[in-house]
């Protein structure tokens, strides 16, 4: 429900009139909306991240994104599978579909969780000429059982820069998050919950921005002269 006069059914603790929808550039394909990729990082039954990131894909589909979430139940260990498994494959095409993504994964160990890493693990920084994850925007989440931590929201975001993704300023870290959710599932109210309303909002807010220019921003001289010399040495064969 996108109206601004009353609060949608879905969202309950939201004041819909305070989180306006936003308005949408042509894009050189057209207008459509924003392509938001959600991953989580846990297959348990009843998963916290995974409900954090039920939470956010509401409210990015309230804000008028086109959302869809990664299920990793499934997905083999990095190495032990062939790239044409299927589950492999469902998660690249997704990165590909893409312009945006949330990652959200609990954290264990002092760390994010092996289940989160595995995906990212799975995803090439390169496909032929295509890179899969470059110039797209990303927002980092996670759950703790104890107090609030921020260790697996700041390897997420080397994760991020590693991959060559536009990292927003704003996070989500929701401490004892076993407290934070109902017999329903669904988030109470909180500064928590505010805090990934803000999260949600400047992740549309930059992808809208950059989607349009993010070819422009990533092009890189390197890679430029790597291809410029890649062309050379193909035309000028000596022998075919």
């Amino acid at each position: 429900m996108n109206s601004q006069d009353t609060k949608p059914i879905d969202l309950p603790n939201v004041a819909a009139d305070l989180l306006p929808f936003p308005l949408f550039k042509p894009t050189e394909d057209g207008v459509h909306k924003p392509r938001i990729l959600l991953l989580y990082g846990s297959n348990r039954k009843r998963s916290f991240s995974r409900l954090l990131t039920e939470e956010a894909q509401r409210l990015l589909n309230h804000l008028g994104a086109e959302t869809k979430v990664f299920n990793p139940s499934g997905l083999p260990l990095p190495d032990d599978a062939d790239d044409t498994h299927p589950k492999v494959q469902e998660l690249r095409e997704l990165v590909l579909w893409s312009e945006g993504q949330v990652w959200c994964s609990p954290e264990r160990h002092g760390a994010m969780t092996s289940v989160f890493k595995a995906q990212i693990d799975w995803i090439p920084l390169s496909m032929g000429a295509v890179r899969p994850s470059q110039g797209k925007t990303l927002a980092v989440m996670q759950v703790s059982g104890g107090s609030q931590s921020f260790n697996a929201v700041n390897q997420m975001r080397i994760l991020g820069r590693w991959m060559r993704m536009f990292t927003i300023p704003n996070q989500s870290s929701v401490a004892k998050a076993f407290q934070e959710f109902d017999e329903y599932d669904r988030m109470k109210p909180s500064a928590f919950y505010d805090r990934l309303v803000d999260v949600m909002e400047e992740l549309m807010k930059f992808t809208l921005l950059l989607r349009e220019h993010s070819p422009y921003l990533v092009d890189r001289y390197s890679e430029r002269v790597e291809s410029a010399e890649a062309l050379s040495k193909r035309v000028n064969q000596s022998t075919i």
